[in-house]
């Protein structure tokens, strides 16, 4: 086993530690080439890692399964290492670092023999950028390399960039026995690093993602001075040309990247209104000069979910994922192609399914559940470039500036369509409560009611007692402060019948939250906030009676003060940390529901 030369002494060190340890039988640097990519797709279509799908249909196209105990991210197994327990709060498990590295080393020891160390130099955010991060990701996975590749910007740009001496995340990851009983994805904030062993799902082992762009990055964006968020970032064009950009945060699976790829309705449309879309699912935020909030997506790809995405629900999504795009956990088609519940077209007459068995349409299992021939938490992985909405802003080194952030979930009773935050404290509070039923890309039980601040709650890198004061001060630094709103396009009738039609109507919504933004609207004071008149939304080419416009605003009083006594319970688990601020709006509320 040869190690790199490098002229960065302490990546040299690490990389020539971490071998030592895992032992691989060689080592590769990821120089981010189409010519190295290329080799590493026949590797790895070659080894049975990936399989080529028909490329005259889909181009540049792979398809990849995972271990079966191994389909989504697993927070159970997810910790956050610091020398105090109480640094992460209640919102994280914890583990002493000393302990991590122990249990973890066991796992990692000789993990790699007769294997390949591939080393990938990536940034997060463009290289050179002020908001951008750099980290190196180990990994004994092609699957990973291929989609590094896509949802970073990895290779020598970035190893140049680094120099000598600049910081970098350290980020270990190897499949070692892929057993779910050993498995762990670590965070080391006080070290800048990540080690994660046993996992090949994305959300655990795609080292840039989530575990750097979120956890690790939200307690850097707290020392530093900025935001680390689970959002989307989008611009909504109006017809006179001015762009006003959104940010977004939704837990998984509960129609962010619909959003951020939104296509308007044909009525708007004609009118002119068009959405760019800068990043689905991470935003990085600083403070501007200009008093204001400005973004940046850090990643270069999408890693969205695929049942339910078709042509109707984000058109966008399904022109994006045309070439160069890896499938994970779908239905293989016979003539390798793919395929996927609620996705475009009838379903195959057979294939083979997830797990690599053979499927036929109408399957049933020994209970008579219908068996499906893709995973509700499958994915694809596409670089944002080839979407037609995608910004041109998107690679702007000083981001976009944020006129408005958005919270939202999945409520079928309770919440209304939208309304607005009376100020940017009242806004932090409704953050801090949202909640939404747990979906597919979630560990736990679908369907139960789960509170998610921010939607950030298993991507918070230390107390979020903490991270709810850090959003107050921020909002005491800016003194152009965006607007804060809550939406919920999933409410139901008493038929259970979503009222809302949603998807590309939802741009209606996002268009009254900039007119508010302007200025140019007014709206109703209600004891949740501000809520729109209905003849300040564009119905033009819409047919939607008022009647049903007022199901989407019943304030049950009942309901709420049940909702008010649980989320004051959950604030309650943050003890000292919870910010005097956040109390008294939740304090606040009970009160004017009261009455």
């Amino acid at each position: 086993m040869d190690i790199l030369k490098f002229k960065h002494k302490k990546l040299q060190e690490w990389i020539a530690k971490m071998a030592e340890m895992c032992q691989p039988d060689n080592i590769i640097l990821i120089d981010g080439s189409e010519e190295q990519k290329k080799q590493l797709q026949e590797e790895a279509v070659y080894n049975g890692e990936i399989i080529k799908l028909d490329q005259e249909k889909l181009p540049g196209c792979f398809y990849h399964r995972t271990h079966p105990k191994d389909v989504a991210r697993t927070e159970n197994l997810t910790f956050i290492c610091t020398k105090k327990k109480e640094t992460v709060g209640p919102n994280n498990n914890w583990m002493l670092p000393s302990q991590a590295y122990k249990k973890a080393g066991q796992y990692f020891k000789n993990a790699m023999k007769g294997r390949t160390m591939y080393v990938i130099p990536f940034s997060m955010g463009p290289v050179g950028s002020p908001f951008s991060k750099i980290g190196v990701e180990l990994t004994d996975s092609i699957y990973v390399v291929l989609n590094m590749l896509i949802m970073t910007k990895a290779g020598n740009a970035v190893l140049e960039y680094l120099g000598e001496d600049k910081e970098f995340t350290k980020c270990l990851h190897a499949k070692a026995e892929l057993d779910s009983e050993k498995r762990l994805i670590l965070h080391f904030p006080e070290d800048n690093a990540i080690w994660s062993v046993n996992s090949g799902y994305g959300g655990n082992v795609l080292l840039g993602k989530k575990c750097l762009a979120l956890r690790l990055a939200s307690f850097m964006a707290k020392k530093e001075g900025w935001l680390a968020e689970h959002m989307l970032i989008v611009g909504i064009e109006d017809p006179s040309g001015r762009i006003e950009y959104i940010t977004g945060a939704f837990p998984s699976a509960c129609g962010k990247t619909n959003l951020a790829m939104i296509v308007p309705p044909k009525a708007l449309k004609k009118k002119g209104y068009k959405v760019w879309t800068v990043g689905d699912d991470i935003a990085w935020m600083r403070i501007d000069s200009d008093g204001g909030l400005w973004a940046i997506n850090p990643e270069a790809g999408f890693f969205g979910v695929l049942p339910g995405t078709n042509k109707n629900t984000n058109p966008n999504a399904m022109e994006t994922m045309r070439k160069n795009t890896i499938y994970t956990n779908v239905l293989l088609k016979p003539d390798h192609t793919v395929w996927w519940e609620d996705g475009d077209g009838p379903a195959p007459a057979k294939g083979i399914d997830w797990l690599g068995l053979p499927w036929k349409k109408g399957q049933k299992d020994e209970f008579g559940k219908t068996i499906t021939g893709a995973h509700p938490n499958s994915r694809f992985t596409a670089p944002i470039d080839q979407c037609p909405s995608h910004s041109y802003r998107r690679e702007h080194h000083h981001g976009v500036p944020v006129s408005s952030i958005i919270f939202g979930g999945r409520r079928e009773t309770l919440a209304p369509l939208v309304f607005e935050a009376f100020d940017w404290q009242h806004g932090v509070f409704l953050g801090a409560t949202m909640a939404s039923a747990r979906t597919a890309a979630q560990y736990g039980k679908q369907g139960e009611v789960r509170r998610d601040p921010m939607a950030m709650l298993p991507f918070c890198g230390y107390n979020m007692g903490d991270y709810f004061t850090h959003w107050i001060k921020m909002g005491r630094s800016m003194w152009k402060k965006p607007r804060i709103f809550m939406v919920n396009w999933f409410r139901k009738d008493e038929k259970g019948n979503f009222i809302w039609p949603g998807f590309g109507e939802n741009l209606r919504i996002l268009n009254w939250i900039n007119l508010r933004c302007e200025g140019k609207v007014d709206a109703l004071k209600t004891p949740l906030g501000y809520i729109p008149k209905y003849e300040d939304i564009d119905m033009d080419g819409l047919d939607f009676p008022r009647k049903d416009w007022d199901k989407l605003f019943v304030i049950d009083k009942k309901e709420w003060r049940k909702e008010i006594k649980e989320q004051k319970e959950f604030l309650g688990t943050f003890g000292k940390q919870l910010p005097k601020e956040i109390w008294e709006e939740a304090c606040a509320f009970e009160k004017r529901m009261k009455k």
